[in-house]
């Protein structure tokens, strides 16, 4: 079914909604994406993985206005500009873990910014230190299909080969910045029982693509390493870096003891390491970018603090204190976990019950401004079926390096939705009425 889109709009923003919600294409050709990873491992394996895993990948493309995707690194530029302040790392790091007050010169593979766009403009509603996905989606999301009337309006994203060279040089930094000149010989990519995560497809994706260039990797389990004389070791094999997908973000946890005093010690590479995750993604960070008092006396800019108030959710640490407040106005507030991940323990404030909002005021949530996640609507299985999305920039350094999206239902992401599960995001550069005037 191809859009029912009208033409005769001029706003960038109208032609996106509206693309958002009637175009009907499928942009997203699923048995191409099955095909682009088969291609990428192929084992059968790996096929087998994947059927294991139908919502990964979403049926449809997001399409966002290119302004609004430049605001956002505009936006990310600014948080970075205020996380270089020793006064801002001071602050936030007096209630982080020991090894994060080690500082290491690495600088953390795969931020992820997660935004919501709201009337107003992108919100931020909060920073990933290990995002997952970024090599899955290069590598299934390259191709997108367009009907007659979407045509000319938007660019791609990164190709996959771009996508490639571009991690690859980030491991290959993050390993010269302790290391210098020494040969990367050997990465394990380490989380917890990771033959039953759900990303494994891509820890396999990421073996195979240190493999073609001369890079062993070993996907395991923090148990299966062991610290002894001066190094990290897999068996008889001595481990130069780990690429921690870990959610003991400080190495706190005991089964992961000896990855703490090996990080310390200086024994192996670890990033994301600790310090990437209480710089950047405690929760309680968020309060601090979006409180303007605090931005003043860190001596913030003007143009900045504008762009951080104007761009980030408004977030504050829960106190029982303000118990009947808290609860007063909830139907605009969304609850997370100060040191969470994902959606695991997060609410909105309009779907919790007594019990949980007891549990939420005796341990350590932020709760943040309600920005509600915009809607795609497109046919699935011959009905129209309305999702919910918010998108996601990988960073290194402070770059963007690509933009997607995740679909789904119910009150937070997930990878359960029908439908649902990691987008292509077409940046628009011209309204339908640019179009026309170009083309008719």
């Amino acid at each position: 079914m191809s859009c029912s889109t009208s033409s005769d709009t001029i706003s960038i923003e109208q032609s996106c909604i509206e693309l958002n919600e009637s175009c009907h294409c499928t942009y997203v050709d699923n048995d191409s994406v099955i095909d682009n990873l088969n291609q990428s491992e192929g084992t059968a394996e790996f096929r087998e993985l994947l059927a294991q895993r139908p919502h990964l990948f979403a049926d449809a493309a997001i399409f966002v206005p290119s302004h609004i995707l430049r605001k956002q690194e505009e936006i990310i530029s600014a948080i970075e500009q205020v996380i270089a302040l020793p006064a801002y790392q001071n602050q936030v790091l007096s209630h982080a873990p020991h090894s994060a007050q080690f500082i290491p010169k690495t600088k953390g593979v795969f931020f992820g910014y997660d935004f919501h766009l709201s009337p107003d403009g992108p919100k931020l509603i909060e920073i990933n230190s290990n995002a997952a996905g970024a090599l899955l989606c290069s590598t299934a999301l390259t191709e997108q299909k367009y009907c007659k009337h979407c045509v000319g309006i938007s660019t791609a994203n990164e190709t996959k080969i771009e996508a490639d060279k571009l991690f690859l040089n980030m491991f290959q930094d993050e390993w010269q910045s302790e290391r210098g000149s020494i040969p990367l010989n050997r990465i394990a990519i380490v989380d917890k029982d990771p033959l039953e995560q759900y990303m494994l497809p891509e820890f396999l994706l990421f073996k195979h693509l240190f493999e073609r260039h001369g890079i062993e990797a070993i996907i395991c389990a923090p148990s299966e390493l062991i610290h002894q004389h001066g190094k990290i070791w897999h068996g008889q094999k001595a481990i130069d870096l780990i690429y921690n997908r870990l959610t003991d973000f400080g190495l706190e946890n005991e089964e992961n003891a000896h990855l703490y005093n090996a990080y310390l010690e200086e024994a192996v590479v670890i990033t994301p390491n600790p310090r990437n995750h209480a710089l950047y993604a405690d929760k309680r960070n968020l309060e601090v970018l979006t409180d303007q008092s605090t931005l003043i006396k860190l001596g913030i800019d003007e143009p900045t603090r504008i762009k951080l108030l104007e761009g980030i959710a408004h977030t504050f640490t829960v106190n029982s204190q303000d118990a009947d407040r808290l609860w007063k106005n909830r139907k605009q507030l969304f609850f997370k976990p100060a040191k969470g991940f994902g959606s695991k323990a997060a609410y909105r404030g309009d779907k919790i019950t007594l019990r949980v909002f007891d549990e939420i005021l005796h341990n350590e949530y932020v709760a943040q401004s309600l920005i509600a996640p915009s809607k795609r609507f497109f046919i699935k299985n011959n009905e129209l079926s309305e999702f919910k999305y918010d998108l996601r920039m990988y960073v290194y350094q402070g770059k963007k390096q690509m933009t997607v999206a995740r679909l789904y239902q119910g009150q937070t992401t997930n990878f359960r939705t029908i439908g649902g599960g990691f987008a292509p995001v077409i940046s628009v550069l011209n309204s339908f009425a640019e179009i026309k005037g170009d083309g008719d």
